[in-house]
């Protein structure tokens, strides 16, 4: 847990356009120590003073991973109203208490240093600012940190990377790892947080910060054919997970040793179906039956502990608004709200929103655990069930499990289908659904983007694969 909160902290410095402080997360970890797996789902809220009749729609639809109804001015997706109440630094708190060895400040202290050197700008930092400068440069304290010169840094042919300092940020760290998580909502830095949100037309109060807990709970999981699946509870990903698995254990009663047509169609049959009820039921509800875009990371550790945590802005550089007295970037958590008004996954005041994260933990008879997530907005679940499929019904390797082509299925009319992929496999699904074949790549990103982690306890060895198009995820091992 130590390497993950601190892993979690140092991503929000070295890659801030996808998570940080102004953003929220959800987890499951296993605790070899009491052998129990636990869900954090530290999700955003809509703020209270927050007016559904401030987002009337629009024509056609957003412009961002949703697919929902436009919204005037993107106003959802894009600003001030986009903002939630963020709930990273609550979760991680709660974690630390629970499971951590280290202290809370020596779990921020590389954030610190690495915010002390500031954003080294290569050239996969410089695409992504120039992606999404034009959105950037609407607020000038995004625009003054991300845009200096009025444009996004592009370093110069051998020389030395450009360098975005991080001076705001790096002081509320260091007061965040002096003054702790209280302090984020219900202290001076909430109150300076507040201050900056009210000065840039945020809807974010004192007592959103005040009134936000995390849940931190311990569950049970469920069965997929021969394995236990710990998913993510709640308002994420991980219910529509389970539905989708059911639906492939029903449909599909032999899977195939290697991956055919066959398994490929159920995988889209099943996705198709439960994204479909996905969409059109779920949501936060006091009548619900629920339980009381986007950075993964897996940590496995020597003695069996194993965390799976997905942490996100939503959209990159999420509202792409920075508070300017704390450097921090702010999410754009109302993007997961339907804009359309009576709906169970509809804006009201205080209202957790529908998420897409689905951090897994599986485990199979021979006790072998493995973390499984992906970032990607909608295309996550489907990322994860595949892979976890692939492991479960092909006995797939780490290694050939993450190299092995996926399709998407995640709500739409099409079914997203990688180039690399079986022809064979590829004629099957052709004749069964509409097929877009796109090819993996680093920009733009048609896929999501998995990674897994596994722990043998036979012989208390460590494996890890990542996403290979993406030039910054890894398998990183250390003693």
């Amino acid at each position: 847990m130590d390497a993950a909160v601190a892993t979690s902290f140092a991503l929000g410095v070295v890659e801030p356009w996808m998570s940080g402080l102004g953003g929220c997360a959800f987890m499951v970890t296993y605790s070899a120590a009491d052998d129990k797996t636990y869900v954090l789902e530290s999700g955003v809220r809509a703020p209270l003073a927050v007016d559904p009749a401030d987002y009337p729609l629009s024509t056609g639809f957003d412009s961002d991973l949703f697919n929902w109804p436009g919204v005037v001015d993107n106003r959802n997706v894009i600003g001030p109203w986009s903002v939630a109440v963020p709930g990273l630094v609550a979760g991680l708190d709660a974690v630390v208490e629970r499971f951590a060895t280290w202290g809370w400040s020596d779990l921020i202290a590389p954030a610190i240093e690495l915010a002390e050197r500031g954003l080294r700008v290569d050239w996969y930092s410089s695409l992504k600012i120039a992606s999404a400068a034009r959105d950037l440069s609407r607020f000038p304290s995004s625009k003054a940190l991300f845009l200096p010169d009025g444009q996004a840094p592009v370093g110069q042919w051998g020389g030395p990377l450009p360098v975005i300092e991080l001076k705001a940020l790096q002081q509320t760290l260091q007061r965040l790892a002096v003054e702790g998580a209280e302090s984020f909502y219900r202290g001076s830095l909430a109150e300076d947080i507040v201050r900056d949100a009210s000065l840039l037309g945020m809807k974010l109060g004192i007592d959103d910060l005040k009134s936000y807990t995390p849940v931190l709970h311990a569950v049970d999981g469920f069965t997929y054919r021969n394995v236990t699946v710990n998913a993510a509870t709640g308002l994420s990903a991980g219910p529509t997970l389970q539905h989708a698995l059911g639906l492939l254990e029903q449909n599909l009663a032999g899977p195939p040793a290697a991956p055919d047509g066959q398994l490929y169609g159920a995988y889209a049959a099943a996705m198709n179906e439960a994204y479909a009820e996905r969409l059109c039921g779920f949501g936060d509800s006091p009548e619900g039956a629920i339980p009381s875009c986007t950075t993964h990371l897996n940590v496995v550790d020597r003695e069996g502990n194993v965390v799976a945590l997905t942490q996100t802005l939503l959209s990159l550089f999420g509202s792409k608004v920075v508070l300017p007295d704390t450097g921090i970037l702010m999410n754009n958590g109302m993007m997961w709200f339907d804009p359309t008004p009576d709906r169970v996954n509809s804006i009201a005041p205080g209202k957790r929103p529908l998420s897409n994260m689905c951090p897994v933990i599986m485990c199979d008879r021979a006790g072998y655990r493995t973390a499984i997530g992906a970032s990607g907005g909608r295309r996550i679940m489907s990322a994860v069930l595949q892979l976890l499929s692939f492991l479960a019904d092909c006995q797939m390797t780490v290694h050939d499990a993450i190299h092995q082509p996926r399709i998407d299925v995640s709500g739409g009319t099409d079914i997203t289908v990688d180039t690399l992929l079986d022809p064979d496999i590829v004629e099957f699904l052709s004749r069964h659904y509409s097929v877009i074949t796109i090819p993996q790549g680093v920009y733009p990103s048609m896929y999501a983007c998995p990674g897994i982690a596994q722990f043998d306890p036979h012989t208390g060895n460590s494996t890890g694969a990542a996403f290979v198009m993406s030039p910054v995820a890894a398998a990183v091992g250390a003693d």
